[in-house]
């Protein structure tokens, strides 16, 4: 054993040196690294320090536990840097079809199977990165996994860090990733894609590819006990050293039919029928569900106001002049054979001439292929 005690005893002097420094997420790293690297030769230290892994920190009210250590502010401003949401809520529960519910409950599954990961010498992912357009459910999914796994959620604009010297910009996001890193949390950085471009982006100038060397440093060294989610509305601006760091990428493309008709389901009324539900279903295809919802919230305001039939407004609902001519030859046909308007007004509607109503009329409705194979609700 001569080998692993060498190793054991290698290990117990970093362990030291980092304890001395007041790195305690970093502590944490190592016992996890000592008890992967010793489980064999020494079984009883690794589940002796496994068990510590799992209840340590602990995970009641882990912002009271820290109160006495400040929210890191911007160095200039003195603004906070960090939103805390302790106990997160959601106006509504998430709309997730299955791939994707099948991926952040994988996150959520690892997290309380702590023990048994462990046991078997391995760790849960540390982080997962979210990519869509916007409004598709990227922050509700973050606040939506810190509410099962009972963590507080902080939420990091990455947008909102960058200093007016530029130079503090790294010392905003030290601030922050290591007072999170101290909590037993979630923390999500969102918009990540605004310090986080291509390093061969030659507009960007050479303090900002520094930044991305920060970051990509930082996620390294998070440590296991925490969960780091990161969300970007633009893959492509991403340097691609950023994607490797990430356990896990999840995907959030534009809803399809199915996840829009179940919104509607659960936002209107059963009393506008399943007619209403179907043709809403086809012509809202192609917008984001914040989107949808902001267009349903308004129907539902103008109702209540003018106190008239919901009906007359999720109409004006229809109209999404931003569809391909097809859509809406067939949104058109689906308001007149379902009769819920005359050809004039489904003309209104969708602005499809009723001579082309006509000439389509024995066509069969066709919806656009699907988009992607999960989705997610904002």
């Amino acid at each position: 054993m001569p080998n692993s005690t060498t190793k054991l005893e290698t290990d117990l002097v970093t362990l030291a040196r980092i304890a001395l420094s007041g790195r305690p997420q970093d502590v944490q790293q190592i016992l996890y690294r000592i008890s992967r690297s010793h489980r064999e030769a020494l079984p009883e230290l690794a589940n002796a320090l496994n068990e510590l892994l799992r209840v340590v920190p602990t995970r009641q009210s882990p912002l009271r536990k820290h109160s006495e250590v400040a929210l890191p502010v911007d160095v200039d401003t003195r603004f906070q840097l960090l939103k805390v949401e302790e106990h997160p809520e959601l106006d509504h529960e998430p709309i997730f079809v299955s791939a994707l519910r099948e991926q952040l409950m994988r996150l959520v599954d690892e997290r309380t199977h702590l023990k048994e990961l462990l046991d078997a010498g391995l760790e849960p992912a540390r982080s997962a990165i979210f990519t869509g357009p916007p409004g598709v459910g990227k922050t509700m999914a973050a606040r939506w996994i810190a509410r099962i796994l009972g963590r507080p959620l902080l939420i990091l604009d990455l947008a909102a860090v960058m200093s007016s010297y530029l130079g503090r910009t790294g010392t905003n996001l030290r601030y922050v990733l290591d007072y999170a890193k101290s909590l037993d949390c979630v923390l999500l950085l969102d918009e990540i894609d605004a310090i986080a471009k291509r390093r061969d982006d030659q507009a960007e100038i050479g303090e900002l590819k520094r930044l991305v060397t920060v970051l990509i440093q930082q996620i390294d060294d998070w440590p296991s006990s925490g969960l780091l989610l990161a969300a970007t509305n633009h893959a492509n601006l991403l340097d691609p050293a950023i994607w490797r760091r990430f356990d896990m990428v999840v995907e959030f493309p534009l809803p399809r039919e199915d996840a829009i008709m179940a919104m509607l389901r659960s936002t209107l009324p059963a009393e506008i029928g399943d007619d209403w539900f179907n043709v809403l279903s086809l012509a809202l295809e192609g917008q984001s569900f914040s989107e949808i919802e902001r267009a349903l919230k308004q129907a539902r305001r103008a109702a209540v106001v003018t106190k008239t039939d919901l009906v007359d407004h999720i109409a004006a609902v229809v109209r999404n002049p931003s569809q391909p001519k097809a859509q809406r030859i067939a949104v058109a046909k689906a308001l007149v054979t379902r009769g819920l308007a005359s050809q004039r007004r489904a003309h209104e509607l969708t602005g499809i001439s009723r001579d082309t109503m006509r000439a389509h009329a024995d066509t069969p409705v066709r919806r656009r292929s699907k988009q992607g194979s999960s989705d997610g609700q904002a």
